[in-house]
């Protein structure tokens, strides 16, 4: 039924479903009306609904296109992101690269250097006229320093390659710190310095090769930054290990400086040696290595009082030990009448060792292959060896030394065997030890290379 207001204006209705239909209609136009006040109470204060509305659209279409523009930029910065990874996988593969062929050219670099350093130690065993032999010890101490470098660079790289792993023993630590104050007393005389040294036959547990890297080093920078005074090498039992010293009487450390000379290529400016190559890489590897081996450092200096590096190493298992120590053994015990077989594909290796072995008085057979020194066996001249040695890498297309020395002990069983290589690699070492063999790197230290022997000779 209509409003009494609208009745009035009803038209007539020629049926009832007319009728219906107007009511319809006029409850439709009633809730569009509602709705229209609805709409309009709700809007702006100005009372401007359908402006409201536009500004909403407004606002969603400056939303699309800003969403757009950002998606856009997205795009574009993930490209960039991809360029700029792509650069540095590429820069990472160079660097990467680089390192492993220095690493894997180690062999070839240290050949013609381990032969100089050779014939250099020979001719310094040698009585030599006139001038001779201060030429020939610059020759030696040039040689040094350009072995110095050249394995830096190597640790460097190895480290840099993941090469460079531990391969963690249990030995005295006289077997390293003998051989080491043999080394550097002579250096330090030669000096003009003294050297102190208190040895230690405590049982460690660590990588020989690399605790011995360690050491090099904190001597050799005593040596550098030492002009007069004296250097001290030894140990202290501590709680929790070994510590490891090297001290010298040199200028000290200033304080602000002793967290930055363990950054590569820092070099102090306290030295007064205008001669020195030092590249500021030493103390760097020294805190690399240690790192790996989980062995800490630790730096004591005082301004004008000198400094003490140490690292501290874990003890070892006596049980765990196997004595190979050279107690009791000097130099002085000779190898006069020793036979030491010599096996390397190299002939000017072979010639500067048999210039080195028989001037200490070693009986030699030397040969480049095994086919040659199968040879040499062959005849009745040829006496069984007290020593051999053998490089790790022989000619192409032969087997490599370990596996030479373990068919040489199948025909002579008291054949002592001395490995000798360039290669670094913690399974060669494993390998070489595991088999009863001693282990000597390139460029072979003639001091170590003597005590060896000296030990297989009077052992």
């Amino acid at each position: 039924m209509l409003p009494p207001d609208l009745q009035a204006l009803e038209p007539p209705y020629n049926s009832a479903r007319e009728r219906r239909m107007a009511e319809q209609n006029a409850r439709l136009r009633r809730i569009c009306a509602s709705l229209i006040e609805r709409v309009e109470s709700a809007g702006l204060a100005g009372g401007a609904p359908y402006a409201a509305f536009e500004h909403s659209v407004l606002l969603a279409e400056q939303v699309r296109d800003r969403t757009e523009a950002l998606r856009r930029t997205l795009e574009e910065l993930s490209e960039a992101n991809y360029r700029l990874e792509q650069a540095r996988a590429e820069a990472e593969a160079a660097n990467l690269s680089k390192t492993h062929f220095l690493a894997a050219v180690s062999h070839d670099l240290l050949q013609p250097l381990n032969a100089a350093r050779l014939f250099t130690s020979a001719l310094e065993d040698q009585v030599l006229p006139g001038d001779a032999p201060r030429q020939v010890g610059n020759i030696g101490r040039s040689l040094k320093d350009v072995e110095s470098l050249l394995g830096t660079l190597i640790d460097i790289s190895r480290l840099d390659a993941g090469l460079l792993q531990p391969d963690v023993t249990t030995f005295r630590a006289d077997e390293l710190l003998d051989v080491l104050a043999e080394e550097y007393r002579q250096m330090a005389h030669a000096g003009g310095l003294s050297f102190h040294y208190v040895p230690s036959s405590v049982v460690i547990k660590s990588d020989l090769t690399l605790l011995a890297r360690v050491m090099r080093n904190f001597l050799s920078n005593a040596l550098r930054y030492t002009n007069c005074g004296r250097l001290l090498l030894g140990c202290r039992l501590r709680q929790n290990g070994l510590e490891m010293i090297v001290g010298d009487s040199g200028p000290g450390i200033p304080e602000m400086q002793r967290d930055d000379i363990f950054l590569e290529f820092h070099r102090g400016d306290w030295t007064q040696d205008t001669e020195d190559r030092g590249l500021g890489l030493g103390l760097a590897i020294v805190d690399r290595i240690a790192r790996m081996l989980g062995h800490p450092l630790k730096l004591v200096s005082r301004p004008g009082g000198g400094s003490m590096f140490s690292i501290l190493v874990p003890y070892g298992e006596v049980t765990e030990y196997e004595d190979k120590s050279t107690t009791g053994r000097t130099l002085d015990d000779g190898l006069r009448g020793m036979r030491v077989w010599v096996l390397d594909d190299d002939n000017v290796i072979l010639d500067g060792m048999r210039v080195l072995l028989e001037g200490w008085g070693c009986q030699t057979v030397l040969a480049s292959s095994t086919a040659t020194l199968d040879a040499m066996l062959a005849t009745s001249s040829t006496k069984p060896a007290d020593a051999l040695l053998v490089d790790y890498h022989l000619s192409r297309g032969e087997t490599d030394g370990l596996n030479v020395a373990d068919l040489l002990r199948q025909r002579f069983p008291n054949l002592a065997v001395i490995l000798i290589t360039a290669n670094h690699e913690a399974e060669i070492r494993r390998e070489t030890r595991q088999r009863g063999f001693g282990y000597l790197l390139k460029p072979i230290k003639p001091l170590r290379l003597r005590m060896q022997l000296n030990a297989i000779y009077h052992g």
